[in-house]
């Protein structure tokens, strides 16, 4: 099975899982003024190297997208996946880029 991602509301965090099971997970805090603010990232270690983690930003970020929501990467993890994958930096807001370095 292909890696799944959802979103586990009530938990507000964004889970990756495999056919082996619950994988990681990107937690979030939903903001006013339509943000969302990734706080926490992790891969459980039974699943490194896979390429999960990226996976996992790629989807929260896109979802974000559809969402509309604004981007606060207050996790080093996924601030560190956008700076790498700058077709992302546009959902920062642009009066928080400098603060995320980004």
């Amino acid at each position: 099975m292909e890696p799944q991602v959802t979103d586990n509301t009530e938990q507000s965090r964004f889970e990756i899982s495999t056919d082996a099971g619950l994988a990681g997970f990107a937690e979030y805090q939903l903001r006013d003024g339509g943000r969302i603010a990734f706080v926490h990232t992790v891969i459980d270690p039974a699943f490194g190297g896979q390429g999960l983690g990226g996976k996992l930003a790629r989807a929260v970020l896109d979802t974000a997208r559809e969402r509309g929501l604004g981007v606060l990467p207050y996790c080093p993890f996924i601030r560190g996946w956008i700076a790498k994958h700058p077709e992302y930096v546009d959902l920062v807001p642009a009066d928080k880029r400098a603060k995320f370095d980004l």
